[in-house]
């Protein structure tokens, strides 16, 4: 019988910030293709519900308490994913965080801590994907998908969140140079755009009647995107049908950035 063309069953998805959001779409999207999922968080009682909604579509669920700025943490829960797993087909890097502020008076402090988790918990995470990815081609087992939440920002001027905007650009030119070094191990690499998503992180701006009345209108999809509306996507670049795109940028923002 022939396999399904998004059929992930076999594959393990490790997913960063997989607990909620665009990331709790991302593990949806893969596990109800088969997926086994293994999503880090740092906040327990979030992995705890997101195991158990993940866990009807009948695949193995894990959930690793990781704070992906510190680097041994990162480390450790890798080595805990594999010891759980025994493998990683896609690495999601997609925890995130957003500081705002006048840039006159954006502090380092802010600066560092978007930089510590958007950039460096990026660069540790798909470290150690990279590296196992490479040593299963290597011993014969070749491919590997390595995925990074850029963002919208990355590509407009959006005042007063410089920090989070420099981030997520970096997120961009990162994936493409890794596009080029891993191709020949048969891994690809993408970023995803995401446009104006509704998640608890954005709630209170769009909670914003001013915010809302300004953005909402250039969306001609005429609605905020929320996580189912990364599941498609999610699952076709972990499947097979997806082997020959790589170093792409794929916006998913319901037409904003073209109006």
């Amino acid at each position: 019988m022939a396999k399904n063309l998004f059929d992930l069953t076999g594959k393990v998805a490790l997913i960063t910030g997989g607990n909620s959001g665009i990331g709790l779409g991302f593990a949806e999207g893969v596990a109800k293709q088969g997926a086994d999922v293994c999503i880090w968080g740092r906040d327990t009682q979030k992995n705890a519900a997101a195991v158990e909604q993940l866990g009807e579509f009948g695949t193995k669920v894990h959930a690793i308490g990781c704070d992906v700025s510190v680097e041994a943490l990162v480390e450790e829960s890798f080595a805990e994913t594999l010891e759980v797993f025994g493998r990683v087909d896609a690495c999601f890097a997609n925890a995130g965080v957003a500081r705002s502020g006048r840039f006159e008076e954006f502090s380092t402090e802010d600066w560092r801590h978007v930089m510590d988790v958007n950039l460096d918990g990026l660069f540790y995470t798909l470290r150690c994907a990279a590296k196992h990815m490479k040593q299963r081609a290597e011993a014969g087992d070749p491919g590997g998908r390595l995925i990074g939440t850029s963002s919208l920002g990355a590509l407009m001027g959006m005042a007063r969140v410089e920090a989070y905007g420099a981030s997520k650009g970096a997120v961009i030119s990162m994936m493409q140079a890794l596009a080029v070094e891993y191709a020949r191990w048969g891994v690809t690499a993408n970023s995803i755009l995401p446009g104006h998503i509704e998640t608890a992180m954005t709630a209170d701006n769009y909670a914003n009647e001013k915010f809302a009345n300004a953005i909402l209108p250039r969306i001609p999809a005429r609605r905020w995107g929320d996580r189912s509306d990364f599941e498609g996507i999610a699952a076709y670049l972990m499947s097979d049908a997806s082997s020959y795109h790589t170093g792409d940028s794929l916006l998913i923002d319901g037409g904003f950035f073209l109006y």
